[in-house]
């Protein structure tokens, strides 16, 4: 069997025109997974409102943020494709859960070289139904239309690994080692509560109660919360951040429902408040910087952090293309090619 891979990302609007971004927000918001609850609430709160709503807003905020070449996200993922292409001897295709090229496109791409036995590598360090979940099932469903002559594989949730944890660390280290900053903030994009509940395979340890992330469980491997929490206690102990230094935090959110707190802005507003100075943040949730780091955090977060008193905000960049990233994850993909050569062997 041929081997390839499928890197995926969330994906983006094909431009700032605000029918593009309204596309986009439709297949991203009408995800079952993205917003769970059925059918006919979703579209009426989807369609009926949020896309009536929403896109003018989002459109703009996009426009803050693109690039000459496009969409960062995209492009900060195809350089991270052309990177890891150079560093494997499969081909590498890439493709975005949401807009294009899309899921199906990248697995066409894939099939045309005569690819049959493909590794899927989601670019979400931590689980959640909205990230991970909804790129595999989606890949599945096109497997059995479109490819059933196809195998799929897949690297699980990476928020653990050492060398991910080493080249985040080594990226916040470059960042704040000759600051004299106050507080390290760790910014997580957002859940609602009950996705955290969904994804427990006990349905009985997730509580969400400041313990439960923290007492061994076979729930963490689907836990995103647990992830979060987990990626900062790594990254903390390998740059030996004094406690008190560092806080965790999820942002974004929609609607009414209880979402994971501590809230990124509030959290922001709060330190401002109590008298921070000088702060970090870093958003360890993405791989690649995208509206969400870019706009919300760089200068939505920024913004209210002045209001409140503060004085210096540095946000640290995601992985984005680094060179060590790069080598990271093909290091994965060459380890999964030759564990999956050695198999046929046997």
């Amino acid at each position: 069997m041929k081997k390839g891979v499928l890197l995926v990302n969330l994906g983006s609007p094909k431009s700032t025109d605000p029918k593009d971004v309204k596309e986009y927000l439709g297949e991203f918001l009408m995800d079952e997974r993205v917003i769970d609850v059925p059918l006919w609430a979703r579209t009426l709160l989807v369609k009926g409102i949020i896309l009536n709503t929403r896109p003018k807003k989002s459109a703009e905020a996009y426009s803050k943020i693109w690039w000459d070449e496009g969409s960062p996200l995209i492009v900060l993922s195809e350089r991270l494709q052309a990177k890891v292409s150079e560093k494997v001897d499969v081909p590498v295709a890439l493709a975005m859960r949401y807009g294009t090229p899309s899921l199906k496109e990248g697995l066409e791409e894939l099939n045309a070289k005569g690819v049959d036995e493909v590794l899927i590598l989601p670019l979400y360090p931590q689980f959640a139904m909205a990230t991970t979940e909804t790129i595999l099932v989606l890949a599945e469903e096109l497997r059995k239309e479109h490819f059933p002559h196809m195998r799929f594989s897949d690297i699980p949730a990476f928020y653990n690994k050492p060398e991910y944890i080493e080249v985040l660390s080594k990226s916040i280290h470059e960042k704040i080692e000759d600051l004299d900053y106050e507080m390290l903030v760790f910014s997580y994009h957002g859940v609602p509560e009950r996705h955290i509940r969904k994804s427990d395979v006990t349905k009985s340890h997730c509580k969400i109660d400041g313990s439960c992330c923290q007492t061994p469980s076979q729930a963490h491997q689907f836990c995103y919360r647990h992830q979060c929490y987990e990626t900062t206690r790594q990254v903390a102990e390998k740059l030996n951040l004094k406690e008190g230094t560092y806080f965790t935090s999820f942002q974004s959110r929609l609607g009414f429902d209880p979402w994971l707190q501590p809230y990124t802005d509030r959290t922001i507003e709060r330190f401002g408040k109590e008298g921070i100075k000088k702060m970090a943040i870093v958003t360890p949730a993405f791989v690649s910087d995208c509206l969400e780091t870019l706009e919300e955090i760089a200068m939505e977060g920024e913004e209210i952090f002045h209001e409140m008193g503060g004085k210096e905000f540095t946000t640290i960049p995601c992985l984005n293309d680094r060179d060590d990233w790069a080598h990271v994850v093909a290091t994965w993909i060459n380890d999964w090619a030759l564990v999956e050569a050695s198999k046929a062997i046997a």
